[in-house]
C-alpha cells in the first residue's frame, strides 16, 4: 500500500545537507524555461523509472529533472521538504501536518473540471478542508483471494460475514493446509481497518472525532483474536502478506493481499482464484477493501510553484495516455480516474474487474489525511495486544482512542 512521508522526521536537518546525493538514476527532461525537480520512491516494477523520465522529458513547458529515490523514502522527503525549494513535485501520500506546516500548496486550480472523474474515496485522501493538495496517480487496494477448486472440495461458499469466514477458514483447515494467511503478525497491520469497517466505525469521523471509541470495536477486534486463535491461520510463512506465494503454492485456501499480486495469481493458477472483500460483521457494517494512492504535489517553497502546478497539470490532468500507460504497462494498478478504469482492457474481466468494482463501491480510506503515524501506532500496537497476546481489546482500544482524541484535539483544536 501507499506510504506516508513524515513531514516532521526527526533528523531531517542533518538528512538535508546529502539530499543531492541521496538520489539514483536520474533524468532529466528536455523543455526550456524554469528547471523543474520531481521526486519519486523506488518503484519496484522493471520499466517505471524509464517511463516517469519519458514522460518528464516529452515536457516542453520546463527542463524536468527526474530524482528516482532508493532506501527511505520518507526520510528524504522530510528533508528535502524543510530545507527548502526541492523537490518541486514529489509523490506522497497526505497529510494534515503538511497542510497546516504551509509545506504543499492547493491544486485545486490544477484539478479542475476533471476532478468528478476522480474515484470519491481516493480524492478525499488528498483533500483537507475541501482543498485538493495531491492529484492521485494510481491506486492500490487489498482484498481477499480465494482458491475457487479448495472452497467446491469442501463444499463452502465464499463469506459474506466475518462469523462465515471464521467458520470457512476451520473448515477449508486440512492437514497441511490452512484456511486463511493474512500475515505473519496474524493480521494486525492489515486487518485492523477492515474490523472497523465490519461494524460501521472508521479511524476517525467527518466531524474529527475517534471513531472506534465503541463497544462495538473491541467486539470486531475480537474476531479477529478468534481467528488468531482457532488453528485455521498460516502463520510463520516464508513470505508476508503482500507476497501471494503462500496463496499461490497451496499452502492456504485464502490470503489477504493486494491488487498488485493478480498477475503473478494469475500465472500460477489460471482462473482457479477468486477475490472479495472484508465482509461485514453486523448490520450497521459494511464490506469493505482498503484502498490508498500516491498523489502528486507541489512544494510550497519551490522556485516556480505555478510552473510545478503546471507540470503537475500537464502530466496528471491533460496526458491520460501517460496515466494510464504508468497504471497498467509495468505493475498492476488501477487508474483513480473512473473514464480510465472504465476502458482499460486488463481491468474488464475476472478478479481485476471485481476489484475495480470493489473500489468503486466498498473502498475505505487505509490512511487518512487526518490519522497521522502517531495514531496509527497506537492503534496498531492495541490490536496487536488484543490479538496476538489476549489482552482485552476494549482496554487496549479506550486507551488507543485516548492517544488520538490528544492528538486531534491538538490538530483542531
Amino acid at each position: 500500500m501507499s506510504r506516508r512521508a513524515v513531514l516532521s522526521a526527526a533528523g531531517a536537518a542533518a538528512l538535508a545537507g546529502f539530499l543531492a546525493a541521496c538520489g539514483s538514476n536520474t533524468g532529466r527532461g528536455g523543455g526550456g524555461g524554469q528547471a523543474l525537480e520531481q521526486w519519486y520512491h523506488a518503484y519496484g516494477e522493471p520499466g517505471v523509472q524509464q517511463a516517469v523520465e519519458r514522460y518528464a522529458a516529452a515536457y516542453d513547458k520546463a527542463s524536468v529533472k527526474v530524482q528516482w529515490n532508493p532506501g527511505d523514502y520518507d526520510s528524504k522527503l522530510a528533508a528535502g521538504l524543510l530545507a527548502g525549494g526541492v523537490p518541486d513535485v514529489f509523490e506522497s501520500t497526505l497529510e494534515i501536518s503538511a497542510v497546516r506546516s504551509g509545506q504543499i500548496v492547493p491544486l485545486d486550480d490544477v484539478i479542475g473540471a476533471a476532478k468528478d472523474d476522480f474515484t470519491a474515496t481516493i480524492l478525499a485522501g488528498h483533500t483537507i478542508d475541501g482543498q485538493v493538495y495531491g492529484i492521485p496517480q494510481a491506486v492500490d487496494m487489498q482484498m481477499l483471494f480465494y482458491r475457487k477448486s479448495m472452497f467446491a472440495e469442501a463444499g463452502v461458499s465464499p463469506p459474506s460475514t466475518v462469523d462465515e469466514l471464521i467458520d470457512v477458514a476451520k473448515k477449508l483447515t486440512k492437514g497441511d493446509v490452512k484456511g486463511i494467511f493474512a500475515g505473519n503478525d496474524g493480521g494486525v497491520a492489515v486487518l485492523g481497518g477492515p474490523a472497523l469497517w465490519s461494524v460501521g466505525l472508521d479511524y476517525v469521523t467527518t466531524e474529527h472525532e475517534v471513531g472506534f471509541d465503541e463497544p462495538s470495536a473491541a467486539v470486531a477486534i475480537g474476531k479477529l483474536r478468534e481467528l488468531y486463535t482457532s488453528g485455521a491461520m498460516l502463520q510463520g510463512a516464508v513470505k508476508d502478506w503482500a507476497e501471494p506465494d503462500a496463496f499461490t503454492q497451496g499452502l492456504v485456501a485464502m490470503q489477504w493481499t493486494g491488487l498488485w499480486t493478480v498477475p503473478a495469481v494469475q500465472k500460477a493458477l489460471g482462473d482457479d482464484f477468486g477475490v472479495l472483500p472484508w465482509p461485514k460483521l453486523d448490520g450497521n457494517g459494511r464490506d469493505s477493501v482498503p484502498v490508498g494512492a500516491f498523489g502528486a504535489m507541489v512544494n510550497a517553497k519551490s522556485k516556480d510553484v505555478d510552473a510545478a502546478k503546471a507540470f503537475v497539470k500537464w502530466l496528471w490532468i491533460d496526458r491520460t495516455d501517460y496515466q494510464e500507460d504508468f497504471n497498467l504497462s509495468y505493475g498492476f494498478h488501477i487508474p483513480p480516474r473512473q473514464s480510465l478504469a472504465a476502458k482499460a482492457d486488463k481491468l474488464t474481466k475476472g478478479a481485476a474487474a471485481d476489484a475495480v468494482k470493489y473500489v468503486r463501491d466498498l473502498a475505505k480510506s487505509s490512511n487518512p489525511p487526518d490519522w497521522i503515524p502517531s495514531m496509527g501506532t497506537a492503534f496498531n500496537d492495541a490490536v496487536s495486544r488484543a490479538v496476538r497476546e489476549g489482552a482485552d481489546a476494549g482496554t487496549e482500544l479506550k486507551a488507543a482512542a485516548q492517544k488520538a482524541r490528544d492528538e486531534l484535539k491538538r490538530l483542531y483544536g
